[in-house]
Parts: structure tokens; C-alpha cells; sequence
């Protein structure tokens, strides 16, 4: 018995290095946690409403997504598209592209963690091209023949609690073709941050969320 005191201690002294050896998180991993990416797992059903106002043209796309099923349900103009992503075909492809479109605003910081296929800059402090404020500046650009849009870059612009405050998105990776919005008015629905209002310097472009609500098991 004299020698099970010993032999605790020492195994307790490896599970205190392993616990202290924990792989500190990334940059885009605190993106993702600081916008609430640990309770996406709960979630069965993600609702919403993406909306353009462009100087008076107002468009709009309402959503129904459930994750782990991968259904979906797009209502545009009074018509209802139905269909599962696993399962694309001609008759929803123009469906899932706007849903790949219309999620991507919503949920950019977690597809920092859920993408594949892009490459990373090093992260540098950079002036913001609204704000004007000096914020982390990331820049990513994906590649290879993934996704709708290969070969598209962003800038993202985030602050010292790392959220999102503004973007550039680089169509082909171009730095002449861009479109720049802020990301404002966050709200929080199932533990989990969301910008519901982007909009460029004019005010002339705005793109925005309604009814968002998120369904957990």
C-alpha cells in the first residue's frame, strides 16, 4: 500500500502537464468563440430573413435551415424551394447558391472555422477603410475549385474583442474589384452573436437580418 501515494501523485502531475500543455486557441478559433461557435452543436433549425435596400429597391429571401439534416427551405416571392444539400440537383442549385450567399453574411466568423480550402495572411493592425479605426486586419482567399465563387478573397476587419466590424470582399482575389461593408447591430439569439446590418460608406447599399431564430434540441 506504501506505494500507491507515490504512483497517484505522479499520475496526477501528468494530467496537471497535459491540462497545462492545452494547444492555445488560434486567431480565427477566438473569432469563432467570441461570436458563441460552441453552442452551434445544440442547434436543430437556424431561421431568417436576408434583406437588400438598395437606394428604393428592397429584396428579400426568407430562410429555414436545419444543420444536421442538411434541409433546407428558401421562400422567394411567395414561392417555396424545398430541398436537402446533400442532395443538390439542377432544380435547387440556384437555390443552394443563394443560401450559400445569404449564410455567409450571417455566419462568416464560424465559417472561419468550418471552411476549407482558403489560405491565411499573417494578421496585421490596419487602418479600416470606413471607420478609419486601426483593427486587426485578416485576409483570406480561397482556392482550388471548391465552393460557387473559387479564387474570391476577403479582408476582414476585427477588434480587440474579436469581432467583425467591417469587411472587403475581393471578387477573384482582386484589389480593384471590391465591395466594402461595415458589420453593426449585433444582437444574440441561442447564446450566439450576429450582425444583423451591413452597409457601405454611402448608406445607399444596405443588407441586413429580420426574424432571426434559432431552434435547439
Amino acid at each position: 500500500m506504501k506505494y500507491l501515494f507515490p504512483i497517484a501523485m505522479i499520475l496526477l502531475t501528468i494530467i496537471s502537464c497535459k491540462e497545462e500543455k492545452a494547444k492555445p486557441l488560434s486567431f480565427v478559433e477566438k473569432v469563432a468563440q467570441a461570436n458563441g461557435i460552441e453552442h452551434w452543436k445544440d442547434v436543430s433549425e437556424l431561421r431568417f430573413t436576408f434583406n437588400v435596400d438598395r437606394d428604393t429597391i428592397h429584396f428579400e429571401r426568407d430562410w429555414a435551415w436545419n444543420p444536421k439534416t442538411g434541409q433546407v427551405a428558401m421562400t422567394y416571392n411567395g414561392e417555396t424551394t424545398t430541398y436537402n444539400r446533400d442532395a443538390v440537383d439542377e432544380r435547387s442549385l440556384k437555390a443552394d447558391k443563394a443560401f450559400v450567399n445569404d449564410t455567409y453574411w450571417l455566419l462568416a466568423p464560424f465559417k472561419l472555422i468550418w471552411d476549407e480550402g482558403y489560405t491565411r495572411d499573417s494578421i496585421i493592425r490596419d487602418e479600416a477603410p470606413i471607420s478609419k479605426d486601426t483593427l486587426y486586419k485578416l485576409t483570406i482567399h480561397y482556392t482550388g475549385d471548391g465552393g460557387y465563387t473559387p479564387g474570391d478573397a476577403y479582408d476582414f476587419f476585427i477588434d480587440d474583442d474579436h469581432m467583425i466590424r467591417e469587411w472587403i470582399y475581393r471578387e477573384d482575389n482582386s484589389t480593384s474589384n471590391c465591395f466594402i461593408t461595415t458589420w453593426e447591430d449585433y444582437t444574440e439569439e441561442g447564446k450566439m452573436k450576429f450582425a444583423t446590418l451591413h452597409q457601405d460608406e454611402t448608406g445607399g447599399f444596405k443588407l441586413y437580418f429580420s426574424d432571426i431564430e434559432v431552434i435547439k434540441d
